[in-house]
């Protein structure tokens, strides 16, 4: 029952009626601008929003998903949110799926585990959404993630790549571009930081790095593995500095970059004058540490904007092409912590 206030007068929010009298339209133009179904002439549609927000009157979103057949929501799928690369893509999703008049329902999968995914595929079909976005969830596979039929859906460096429409850094020119780098500097041989074995980009980062290096020649070094976390960039700088050998280490990414060059310090070990230090996400912090990092640039912001375009696609009913993922460029950003070796 409705509380009471006063005399026992049910209290009620504004109805579509109150934005109208306001607005000076009729009822049925505030429920056109409500929708977005049909055309409103932008002087209209703008009194009709200033009365919205005067009144503080919302859309029923349940009444709206029956009357044009949309919630005027995407769902956003991934592990761990408070990673940076997470962090970054669900900034620009937010931002792309607000100017499209979009809210976007947040969908934390708390453990990597298998039966984990299959909760939040249950999960997901209790949900409004129009349609899902998933950012990168190593352990998701479509044995383990069965989506509702229909669903529209984007992925971004994922198990679920070739199954969904798709979105991914090109990891490959990215690794190239940072091992050549240092190839051209003179250096020997690059030692590798990996991410966690089961992260696709983490793979592909390293396997181009070896491959790289054996084009050029020369045998890989031992590959040291790191969880994403400048703690294990750390703790793999540790076992690095027993070798007097190493003159440069290509990171999987900026924050166990961070966490090498902390330990490197600590023995006395300068970068780059004695050792040479490519990360891999031009992070904000990357351009302001000191030194300043050399890294490779992938622009997250495209990418969570690159998978709105997908789902909006999907859902205008737009054919797709077939011809793979869509593949955002990489790009070599050299700062300070690189130089030929023993300089």
């Amino acid at each position: 029952m409705p509380s009471g206030a006063g005399r026992g007068r049910p209290t009620r929010g504004p109805s579509i009626a109150d934005v109208a009298r306001l607005a000076g339209v009729s009822a049925q133009t505030v429920s056109r601008v409500s929708t977005g179904a049909d055309p409103v002439r932008d002087d209209t549609r703008d009194r009709v929003l200033a009365a919205m927000h005067q009144l503080g009157y919302s859309p029923n979103r349940a009444a709206r998903a029956l009357r044009n057949g949309r919630f005027g929501t995407i769902g956003l799928l991934a592990h761990r949110f408070g990673r940076t690369g997470e962090a970054l893509t669900t900034e620009a999703v937010v931002e792309a799926a607000a100017e499209h008049g979009l809210s976007v329902t947040l969908l934390d999968v708390h453990t990597p585990e298998p039966d984990s995914w299959k909760d939040a595929a249950h999960t997901l079909s209790q949900q409004s959404i129009d349609g899902l976005v998933i950012i990168p969830s190593q352990q998701a596979t479509p044995d383990s993630l069965v989506l509702p039929a229909g669903l529209a859906v984007a992925v971004s460096d994922s198990r679920l790549l070739g199954h969904y429409p798709s979105v991914v850094a090109d990891q490959i020119q990215g690794s190239e571009l940072a091992v050549e780098h240092l190839l051209g500097l003179g250096h020997h041989t690059i030692h590798h930081i990996a991410g966690p074995a089961d992260s696709e980009p983490a793979l592909v980062r390293a396997s181009t790095w070896e491959q790289r290096l054996r084009r050029a020649g020369i045998r890989p070094p031992q590959v040291v593995r790191g969880d994403w976390s400048a703690r294990s960039g750390y703790a793999a700088g540790q076992q690095l500095v027993g070798d007097d050998s190493i003159t440069a280490v290509y990171c999987a990414n900026d924050e166990m970059a961070f966490g090498l060059i902390r330990a490197l310090h600590e023995h006395r070990i300068r970068v780059p004058q004695d050792v040479s230090v490519v990360g891999f996400d031009d992070i904000a912090l990357s351009g302001y540490s000191s030194p300043p990092l050399t890294t490779v640039r992938q622009d997250f912001h495209q990418i969570g904007r690159e998978l709105v375009r997908l789902v909006l696609a999907q859902l205008g009913a737009e054919k797709l092409p077939r011809s793979g993922p869509v593949l955002i460029p990489t790009e070599l950003i050299v700062r300070e912590t690189t130089a030929p070796p023993g300089r």
